[in-house]
This record gives C-alpha cells, sequence and structure tokens, in this order.
C-alpha cells in the first residue's frame, strides 16, 4: 500500500506539473469527455426524453432537429474551456443555455455542464459570487422541476436536482479549502525553512563573532608579551647575556602557550575530535586558576602585577570563569602595550552577593604615554563578553595617573538558565 501511494503521489504531481506548464490541454480534455459522454449518445439517439428509460414511462420532450440540438450542446460545453480562469463567466453562460433549452421543453444530457460549471466556480472563482450563483441555480432547478411536473413531483424533482447541485457546490468548496490548507502548509513549511537557515547563519556569525574575540585576545596578549622581551632580550644582549637567554626562553614558553591555546580554540570548527587524546588537548578552556599562570607571563615582560581575588571563585560557572580570564588578559596586554615594561598594576577579582567585580588599574609609569581611549577591537570585545552576562565596562584614566579598567558581572541567576 505504500509503494502505491507513493507512485500515486508522483503521478499526482507530475499531472500537476503538466498542467501547470499546459492548462488548456485539461480544459480540453474535460470538454472532450463531456461531448463523448452526454452530448454523443443525444446526438445518436434523438435527445434524452426519446426512448423508454429506466422509468417506463415517456415523457413529452421537444425534439429538436440535430443542428439546433448540436449548437445548444456547444452552448452548454464549450464555456467549460474557460471555468478555470473565467469561472462566473463560464457558469453565467452555461445557465444561459440552460434556461433558453428548458424553456423550449427540451431535455440534454449535456445539461450536466452546468453541475461542472458550479463546482468550478466554487473551486476557482470569488466567493462572494457564489450567493448569485446559487441564486441561479435554484432558478433553473425550480424551471426544471415546472417542466417535469406532469410525471414526477415538483418536490421529488427538487430535492434531486438540488441535492445534485449542493453535492456539487460542496465538493467545490472541500477541495478549495483543501488546497488551500495545503498552501498553508507549504508556505509555512518555506517559513520555518528560511527561519532555519536565519538561524544557522547567525549561530555561524556568533560562532565566528566569539572565535574571533578569542584569537584576538590570545593572539594579541602572546604577540605583545613577545615583543617586549624580544626587545628586551635584544637590549640585554650586550650588557646581560644571562638575562637575553631568559628573555629568549620566556618567548619560547609564550609561544608554545599561545600555540596551545589557539589548538583550543580551532578545535571548536572541528565536528568531534578524532579520539580521547585529542579531545583532552582540545579543553579544557583557560578559568579563574590560570590568572596566576597569565599575571607570571606578564611578569616576565616587565609589568609588576599585583593579583588578589575576594569571595568564592570556585562557584563560578566555567563559562563566566573564560569571560573573566579574558576581559584580564586583554586589560593587561593593553597595558604591556601602551604602557610598557615597568609600570605597576593592581588586579582584583572580588566576588559580591550578586555581581563580580574585576578592577584593573595601571600606575601608567611608562615612556610610552599614547592615550587609550580609542573604541579598538579589544574594548569592544570586553563589552561583547561582559554583555553576555548582564554586566558594564567602564575603562579611563585613573585620579593620579594611568588607567583603570572596570568590569561588573551580573551573578544573579537569569529567566532560562545559563
Amino acid at each position: 500500500m505504500g509503494p502505491l501511494a507513493a507512485r500515486l503521489a508522483r503521478a499526482g504531481q507530475r499531472l500537476r506539473h503538466a498542467d501547470r506548464d499546459h492548462p488548456w490541454v485539461l480544459d480540453t480534455t474535460v470538454v472532450v469527455l463531456v461531448f463523448l459522454m452526454f452530448c454523443l449518445p443525444d446526438l445518436l439517439h434523438g435527445g434524452a426524453g426519446d426512448g423508454d428509460g429506466p422509468h417506463r414511462f415517456r415523457v413529452a420532450f421537444t425534439r429538436l432537429p440535430p443542428a439546433a440540438m448540436l449548437l445548444v450542446q456547444a452552448g452548454l460545453v464549450l464555456p467549460l474551456l474557460w471555468r478555470r480562469r473565467r469561472p462566473m463567466t463560464a457558469f453565467a453562460a452555461v445557465a444561459a443555455v440552460f434556461v433558453l433549452q428548458w424553456s423550449l421543453g427540451a431535455a440534454l444530457r449535456a445539461d450536466v455542464a452546468l453541475f461542472v460549471a458550479l463546482y468550478s466556480l466554487a473551486l476557482h472563482g470569488r466567493l462572494r459570487q457564489l450567493p448569485w450563483a446559487c441564486a441561479i441555480m435554484v432558478a433553473g432547478m425550480v424551471l426544471v422541476a415546472v417542466r417535469v411536473s406532469a410525471v414526477v413531483s415538483v418536490w421529488d424533482a427538487l430535492f434531486f436536482l438540488l441535492s445534485t447541485a449542493t453535492g456539487a457546490l460542496a465538493l467545490g468548496l472541500m477541495i478549495r479549502m483543501r488546497r488551500a490548507q495545503l498552501a498553508g502548509l507549504r508556505e509555512r513549511a518555506a517559513r520555518l525553512e528560511r527561519e532555519r537557515d536565519q538561524r544557522s547563519r547567525l549561530a555561524a556569525a556568533t560562532e565566528r563573532a566569539r572565535v574571533a574575540r578569542e584569537m584576538h585576545d590570545i593572539v594579541g596578549h602572546n604577540l605583545a608579551v613577545i615583543i617586549t622581551l624580544a626587545d628586551a632580550g635584544a637590549y640585554a644582549t650586550d650588557a646581560a647575556p644571562e638575562r637575553g637567554k631568559e628573555a629568549l626562553s620566556l618567548i619560547g614558553e609564550t609561544g608554545r602557550t599561545a600555540l596551545d591555546e589557539l589548538r583550543r580554540v580551532l578545535g571548536v570548527l572541528r565536528e568531534a575530535p578524532d579520539g580521547p587524546a585529542e579531545a583532552a588537548e582540545l579543553s579544557p578552556q583557560p578559568g579563574l586558576t590560570d590568572i596566576e599562570a597569565l599575571c607570571d607571563g606578564v611578569r616576565g615582560a616587565g609589568l609588576d602585577v599585583v593579583y588578589r581575588t575576594v569571595g568564592d571563585m570556585d562557584a563560578l560557572d566555567g563559562g563566566m570563569q573564560l569571560t573573566v580570564y579574558r576581559i584580564v588578559q586583554e586589560a593587561l596586554t593593553n597595558t604591556l602595550k601602551h604602557a610598557g615594561a615597568g609600570t605597576r598594576v593592581r588586579l582584583s577579582v572580588v566576588a559580591e552577593d550578586t555581581r563580580l567585580v574585576v578592577r584593573v588599574r595601571d600606575d601608567g609609569s611608562a615612556v610610552d604615554s599614547r592615550p587609550r581611549n580609542e573604541e579598538g577591537h579589544g574594548l569592544v570585545g570586553m563589552r561583547e563578553r561582559a554583555a553576555l552576562y548582564g554586566g558594564t565596562v567602564s575603562a579611563g584614566p585613573a585620579s593620579g595617573g594611568g588607567w583603570t579598567v572596570e568590569v561588573t558581572l551580573d551573578l544573579a541567576p537569569r529567566a532560562g538558565g545559563r
């Protein structure tokens, strides 16, 4: 049953495509079928009223000449060619010929065209035209019932005729509603597909932005440390060769650390790690426990960093710890680039009841005293990271000289959880 239904569905789809490409073929086919099934028997036998028929009596109908009969049949059937493009026009034309025919007292099997036209109007026409069509239909059925009242009760005739008309009307409306429902489902599916694509693109853009922030923080910080150490090593090569060797050692260590962090960040671009060993290489991301090692690195580059924490740091989730780490990393990198070696930095991370405050303040004692008030990628990255936790970032000159960066993150549970 399943394969048969699938084949029928495919055949129906091919027919719909063919009808959409060549609509006149189906309309012409309908006209030809109506002619062969209902017009040709009348032409061969002289009309629907001739012969004994299944009711064992003869109704005295007007017998039309073959030419007149063919002309009336054409008036009933040919308008069906426009039953889908101009359904009301086709129905009106068929109804006019139908009334004229029964006014003459002639009965033809081609009268079925009126029901086909009503069905087509219900399916393809404007709904506000249906009341007028129904009124015309009732008038035509009353006319037929009156003409056959000599042998059939008027009420019986009306019941049969109006039931047939109601069936044609109901069938057209049912198919119309079904098509509208299917069109709505297809539109909804297309809209959901567009929304899914948009969400995918948005997720990809968000992930690219996250990776870009990570790359900026990792590469920017470690390159700043390496450059500072390289400059110091070159300066100390002649005066204190052992300090030059120490600088080279720190450069190698910083480079290896940067490479490890880059591997972890770039690992998110892969679908899945190849095995447990690789998974161990790609995780975990740095947290608060790694800030001390970060401070040691910049101390080796010449910054005098004093680091303290207040509160329960272990209670913070991994995402917030990574956010704090990257913010501290960016702040220390900016201090190293703009204030230079020899600068004293006071770094504090304070966890209170509902917020976490990260404060980085330097004394600006370096020779390089360029202003740091431009809205660069680093400060933008800080704001984006803080915004993920309902936080704010303030950065600017400190009273008494130097520079202060203060970040406040929200520790209160958010709707939907984190």
